[in-house]
C-alpha cells in the first residue's frame, strides 16, 4: 500500500504515501498481465451507508457572498500547513502533496474506480511481465518551455535509487527495479532496470513480477537541467534547496510561499491538457478551529471539513457550498512503538485493543454514522477487502485477562507492572484535533480501569510527525489515506521506507511478496485475504476508523461534480474548473 501522511487534524487524516514503492497503502489492483494498459475493473465488499456519502449541491447559490465573488480569477483552497517540501520525490504530508500534485504531472494517473490510467506516455508491458516500455505524449513542456523528455524520467528515477534518498518512494525494495539495489549501494554506475530507448520511448525492468508496479512508475517528473546539474551519485544534500523552487510540468506554476500562511500558483500555458481556465491557485493555511467560519464567509473556496452530523448540518444551511462526502480510501489508527517491550507482545496489543472504546472514540469523533470502526489495514472500497474474523469489540474483563497472560500483574498502587516496569503510556497527540480530543479521556479512563496510566503531551502536528519519524515516541494517532494498490510492505514490512512503528512479522512480509507476485485477481484476494486475517490477529496498530472525507466547495466552482472519489483527488482536475 502505498501511502501518505497527513494530519489528523480536524479532518481526521494522517498521513499519506505518494508515489509508487513505498509499499502500503490499499491500492486498486492493476493486473496488466502482458499487454498495453489494461486494467482490471474492483469492487468493493465492504458495507458503506448511501445515506452517509453522496454529492450534495448548494440548495441556493444566490446566498453566496460577496468575498468568493469578488475574486474572478482565484481558486483559494484551504489546508493544514504544509511542510513547504514541494519536490514530488521528497513530499509526504498531504498537504505538500496536494501543492505538488498541482505543479508535477507524472507518465501515469489514476481514474474515478483507481484504475491506472495514461498521463504523460502511454505503455505496453512484456508478456513476462517484468518490462514496463513507456512513451512520453507528444510536445510535453516543463513550465520554462524546456522540452520533458526521457532523460528527465530516467534522472527522476535514477534519484529515487541512490543511496542518500531519504524520500517516501522505494523503488529499490518495492518496485524492485533491475540493478536499483547495486546503485544505491554504489557497486553500480546507472540503474540496470532504466533504459532510455530515444528522446521519448524508455524501458523499465524489474528483478521480479509486481502486479501494482505501474502504479509505482506514477512518480512526478522532475526536469534534469534544473534539478541535476550539481547532482553526483551519493550526494542528494543540494537537491533539498530546490523544495521551495521547484520546476515542473504540471497545471500550475509556483509563485510563492509564506511559511504557516499560504502557497500562490499560476497556470501553466504550456500544460499538456492545455492551460488552466483558472489564473491562480492558493492554497491557503486553515485548521480545526478556522475552517467552518473561512468556508462560511467565503475567505476559501474549498476546504475538507470534519464529516460529522453538526458539520455537514452548517454547511448545508449556508445555501452556496457544494458537498462531497465519499469513503475516504484510508484508514485512522493508533501507533505503538513495537521495539518498546510495553508493546511488543501481540497479546498487549490485543488487550490494548479490546480495553478501549473505539465505537465511542469514533462516534465522538464523527457523530451521526460518517465513519465504521474497522480491525485490519484496508479500505472497504478496495478489491482486496475482506471482513476479518476478530472484531475487538470492547471488553475490560478480555482485556483485563490478556495482560494477566502477558505477565503485566497489578501492584500495590493499581499500576500495573513487569519487570519492575510501570505500564505507563505517553501519548504524543497533535493539537487541535478532534479524533485526540476523543481518544484521550475516553482512553484515560478505558486503562486506568486496566490499570494502566495514560498521559498526554499535546503539541502541532508537524512536532508530533518530527517525533515519530524519529522513532521518539510510545503511542501516537494518525491516519494513513492509501493508493489504489493493496500491498502494504511500505508501513508494515519489516523493511518498508513508512514503517513508523518498528512493526516485523515475517509471515507479513512473505505474504506482501506473494500478493504482488500473483498477477490473477481472484488468487491475489485469497492472498490479501490472509494478509488482513494475520495482521487482524498480531495487531501492528490499534486500529479505528474509516471514515467519510468531506470536501465542501464554493458553488461557484464549476467542475468538480462527481469527480472526487475515493481514488481520484480534486488536483486531477484543476486545469478543467472554471468559475462563475
Amino acid at each position: 500500500m502505498k501511502k501518505k501522511l497527513i494530519s489528523a487534524l480536524a479532518v481526521g487524516l494522517s498521513c499519506i504515501m505518494l508515489l509508487g514503492g513505498c509499499g502500503n497503502g490499499n491500492n486498486a489492483d492493476t493486473s496488466d498481465n502482458g499487454n498495453s494498459n489494461d486494467t482490471q475493473a474492483q469492487e468493493s465488499t465492504g458495507e458503506i451507508s448511501d445515506a452517509t456519502e453522496g454529492y450534495i449541491p448548494g440548495y441556493d447559490p444566490s446566498k453566496n457572498v460577496p468575498a468568493a465573488l469578488n475574486r474572478k480569477d482565484t481558486l483559494v483552497i484551504g489546508v493544514e500547513a504544509p511542510d513547504e517540501v514541494f519536490n514530488p520525490l521528497y513530499a509526504e504530508s498531504a498537504y505538500d502533496v496536494y501543492v505538488v500534485e498541482s505543479m508535477f504531472d507524472g507518465m501515469v494517473g489514476v481514474d474515478e474506480g483507481g484504475m491506472a490510467i495514461p498521463n504523460l506516455a502511454d505503455w505496453t508491458v512484456s508478456e513476462d511481465g517484468l518490462t514496463y516500455t513507456f512513451t512520453l505524449k507528444d510536445d510535453l513542456k516543463f513550465w520554462d518551455g524546456s522540452p520533458l523528455t526521457t532523460a528527465d524520467v530516467e534522472f527522476t528515477y535514477t534519484i529515487m535509487c541512490d543511496g542518500t534518498y531519504d524520500g517516501p518512494s522505494d523503488p529499490v525494495n518495492s518496485t524492485k527495479i533491475k540493478g536499483a539495489k547495486a546503485y544505491q549501494e554504489g557497486t553500480a554506475t546507472s540503474v540496470e532496470g532504466i533504459k532510455v530507448i530515444d528522446e521519448k520511448t524508455i524501458e523499465f525492468t524489474l528483478e521480479e513480477v509486481n502486479a501494482d508496479a505501474i502504479y509505482d512508475l506514477s512518480a512526478g517528473i522532475i526536469s534534469k537541467a534544473h534539478y541535476g546539474a550539481e547532482y553526483t551519485q551519493g550526494n542528494l544534500d543540494y537537491i533539498k534547496k530546490f523544495h521551495k523552487d521547484p520546476l515542473g510540468a504540471g497545471q500550475y506554476k509556483f509563485v510563492s510561499s509564506s511559511a504557516g500562511q499560504e502557497v500562490v500558483l499560476e497556470a501553466n500555458e504550456n500544460y499538456f491538457l492545455g492551460a488552466p481556465q483558472i489564473k491562480n491557485v492558493i492554497y491557503k493555511v486553515t485548521s480545526a478551529d478556522t475552517r467552518m467560519q473561512m468556508l462560511q464567509s467565503g475567505e476559501v473556496d474549498m476546504d475538507m471539513a470534519t464529516v460529522n452530523e453538526d458539520n455537514v448540518n452548517s454547511l448545508k444551511e449556508a445555501g452556496f457550498l457544494d458537498l462531497h462526502i465519499f469513503p475516504t480510501n484510508g484508514y485512522g489508527y493508533i501507533g505503538m512503538n513495537i521495539s518498546n517491550p510495553k508493546f511488543s507482545d501481540p497479546k498487549v496489543r490485543q488487550a490494548l485493543t479490546y480495553g478501549l472504546n473505539r465505537a465511542e472514540v469514533v462516534e465522538a469523533s464523527f457523530s451521526g454514522g460518517f465513519a465504521d470502526v474497522i480491525n485490519t489495514p484496508q479500505s472497504k472500497v478496495s478489491w482486496s477487502y475482506t471482513e476479518p474474523t476478530n472484531k475487538y469489540e470492547f471488553d475490560l474483563e478480555k482485556a483485563k485477562q490478556l495482560l494477566d497472560e502477558a505477565g503485566w500483574v497489578v501492584g500495590s498502587d493499581g499500576i500495573r507492572e513487569k519487570d519492575g516496569v510501570k505500564f505507563e503510556i505517553k501519548f504524543t497527540a497533535s493539537t487541535p484535533n478532534e479524533v485526540n480530543e476523543a481518544i484521550i479521556p475516553i482512553a484515560q479512563q478505558n486503562y486506568a480501569e486496566l490499570g494502566i496510566k495514560f498521559e498526554a503531551e499535546q503539541m502541532d502536528f508537524n512536532a508530533v510527525r518530527e517525533k515519530v519519524n524519529n522513532g521518539n515516541f510510545e503511542m501516537f494517532f494518525m491516519a494513513w489515506g492509501l493508493t489504489p494498490s493493496p500491498d502494504p510492505y511500505g508501513t508494515l514490512g519489516t523493511t518498508g521506507a513508512q514503517n513508523k512503528t518498528f512493526y516485523s512479522n515475517a509471515k507479513v512480509d512473505e505474504l506482501c511478496k506473494a500478493g504482488l507476485q500473483e498477477t490473477d485477481q481472484t488468487k491475489r484476494k485469497e492472498i490479501y485475504a490472509e494478509l488482513w486475517q494475520t495482521l487482524n490477529e498480531d495487531l501492528p496498530y490499534i486500529f479505528l476508523y474509516q471514515r467519510r472525507d468531506m470536501w465542501a466547495v464554493n458553488s461557484r466552482v464549476k467542475g468538480f461534480e462527481n469527480q472526487i472519489t475515493p481514488y481520484k483527488k480534486f488536483t486531477a482536475s484543476l486545469y478543467k474548473l472554471t468559475l462563475e
